[in-house]
């Protein structure tokens, strides 16, 4: 496995003497901070940033380094670092901040402003960076006295940590990185100790009059079901939720995001539940478990249009019991039992309360259970089955699944695009663990995220195995940070599913609309020549027959490799809406 060097002190810059980016650069290793994404910008703080213990992770484009940053925290949790310029460069932050908001995923983006004689006077790529963030974050704030850096770097990692974690953005401009630190200055008096650079920062659990209701629901229901998201993963609750699944005998299905957080061997887990429940979909076979339930607990679910199928999924005559860091989230779509509070605690709570209940019922219940999931499964490999050992070129993304499949291990990171190539990790691979992790940009799903974000895994952790599944369509738009994977010599395992065309998007114009655009199909393109031009294993695998060979020699390179995998075009993963035309 591949690690990363450690940095080393620059000699030669002009920044020996004590100035605002060595304070910046002492409150981020206090915070714990050991990788820095970003390019150049802010100069001054990424040229003090080794003498401090920090390496730059430097991107090509600050669209996919936030996206690393995303990465780097949900495998971490810690606390991410991503810098960028003023002006066009901090606009690129914006999309990879935004997934980041709406998938709860804590990140402090340092954006270096112009020097403060030259505010409001239109300098060069001067921009309102207050307004620019406004929608992508949680926290902005403007930094423009060297005495304040430290109060202003606490405040953006209380802000990214505590509560519901999302990004914070602060802003400082370029000569205060710049600023001699003086005697009249008042930083000898302000020293700080505190790390705030770990997620959850501040855990508490729900009221316990709130879990005793909770308990007594779940012992008297006759259908209960959890549905986990991915709040479980960000509140590290997935031993918590494990426990309560045994010890109350309670199924339990997840979301995209919650994929992972029980073991989908145990024999009480449908698998991901919501609109991937199509035709060949993991948990097709399961959807009474949730349609039908008397009692639904959501824990860390957003309760969104995809993880609900539309909102059609949820029962309407159920009870349901919500479990959340975030209160404006509780309720939000179904009227709910509040439980507020960080999952884990919560979690933990409700299982002691629960084990003062007469949880016979559910006890007695767990067998038929167990048998209506087990039969769900082997209906689904049934029906899978054509697809998942067909031999047939083009490939079929199914049949790359179960390769994939047979090479993983527990500690295995699987990370995927958004679009199709989420849906296919999410119902052709198995989390084999509580706490196994599955990373997909499901936040707002935007195209392009995910070779960054197996980036940012693999600086969290490089002795850990990844695998990277992208949709040709989605990695056009990310090729540039194959260079930066060299550069930095990250092993990871890429997989294009290459078949010419934006899949999602033309499928589901031919579906609602009787046709597609001209954007959905665009010309071939070798994807393992570009990999080999900047210096990584690239290979191109069009019969079934040679992925095993192409895996194994990818997990025993140094580096990264790209295996570009020709696929069937008129291949529909298992989405509800396609059952019908598809």
């Amino acid at each position: 496995m591949s690690t990363l060097a450690q940095p080393s002190p620059r000699a030669n810059h002009k920044f020996s003497e004590r100035c605002g980016a060595h304070v910046f650069a002492e409150a981020l290793q206090r915070h714990g901070v050991k990788y820095l994404f970003g390019q150049s910008i802010p100069s001054a703080l990424h040229l003090v940033a080794p003498d401090y213990g920090m390496r730059q992770v430097a991107y090509r484009t600050e669209n996919a380094g936030a996206v690393m940053a995303d990465g780097f925290a949900r495998l971490s949790n810690q606390v991410p670092v991503v810098t960028a310029q003023n002006g066009p460069a901090a606009t690129l932050l914006v999309p990879g901040l935004a997934e980041a908001l709406k998938a709860s995923i804590p990140i402090v983006a340092i954006v270096q402003d112009v020097h403060r004689k030259f505010t409001d006077r239109n300098a060069f790529q001067e921009l309102d960076h207050i307004a620019l963030f406004q929608g992508s974050s949680k926290w902005i704030r403007r930094v423009s006295e060297i005495t304040r850096i430290d109060d202003y770097v606490d405040m953006a990692f209380a802000a990214a940590a505590s509560g519901r974690p999302g990004p914070a953005v602060l802003i400082a401009p370029i000569d205060l990185f710049e600023e001699a630190v003086g005697t009249s200055h008042e930083l000898v008096d302000k020293k700080r100790s505190t790390n705030l650079g770990t997620f959850p920062l501040d855990r508490f659990g729900a009221d316990q009059s709130q879990v005793e209701k909770a308990a007594a629901l779940i012992a008297a229901a006759e259908r209960p079901i959890v549905i986990a998201g991915g709040g479980v993963h960000g509140s590290q609750a997935c031993e918590a939720l494990a426990a309560l699944q045994d010890s109350a005998s309670l199924p339990v299905g997840t979301t995209a995001m919650g994929k992972g957080t029980v073991s989908e061997d145990h024999p009480l887990s449908l698998g991901v539940v919501g609109y991937f429940m199509g035709k060949r979909g993991m948990a097709r076979h399961m959807r009474p478990l949730v349609s039908k339930a008397d009692v639904v607990v959501l824990v860390g679910n957003r309760t969104n249009q995809n993880g609900t199928d539309s909102w059609g999924l949820y029962p309407p005559g159920a009870t349901y019991i919500h479990i959340d860091i975030d209160g404006q989230e509780v309720g939000r779509n179904y009227d709910a039992l509040r439980l507020v509070g960080d999952a884990r605690p919560t979690l933990e709570a409700l299982a002691e309360a629960l084990s003062r209940q007469d949880l016979s019922r559910r006890h007695g219940a767990r067998p038929g259970i167990e048998a209506t999931i087990a039969s769900g499964r082997d209906k689904h490999r049934a029906e899978a089955a054509e697809m998942t050992g067909s031999d047939q070129s083009p490939i079929r993304p199914e049949r790359l699944m179960a390769e994939i499949d047979t090479h993983l291990t527990d500690d295995a990171v699987v990370v995927a695009d958004a679009s199709f190539a989420s849906i296919w990790i999410t119902n052709f691979l198995k989390a084999r663990r509580a706490g196994q992790r599955f990373l997909s940009p499901r936040g707002l799903a935007g195209l392009g995220w995910g070779l960054p974000m197996a980036m940012g895994a693999h600086v969290a952790d490089p002795t850990r195995p990844i695998y990277c599944v992208v949709g040709d369509g989605g990695f056009g738009h990310v090729w540039s940070e194959l260079e930066t994977a060299r550069r930095m010599d990250m092993k990871l395992i890429l997989f294009v599913l290459n078949n010419s065309i934006l899949g999602y998007q033309e499928h589901a114009e031919d579906l609602f609309f009787g046709d597609h655009t001209d954007a959905c199909r665009f010309v071939a393109v070798d994807h393992a020549a570009i990999a080999r031009a900047v210096g990584c294993e690239g290979v191109r695998v069009e019969n079934p027959s040679e992925l095993a060979a192409a895996i194994e020699k990818a997990k025993a390179h140094p580096g990264l490799t790209l295996i570009d995998v020709i696929t069937d075009d008129r291949a529909f993963p298992p989405v509800t809406a396609f059952d019908e035309k598809y």
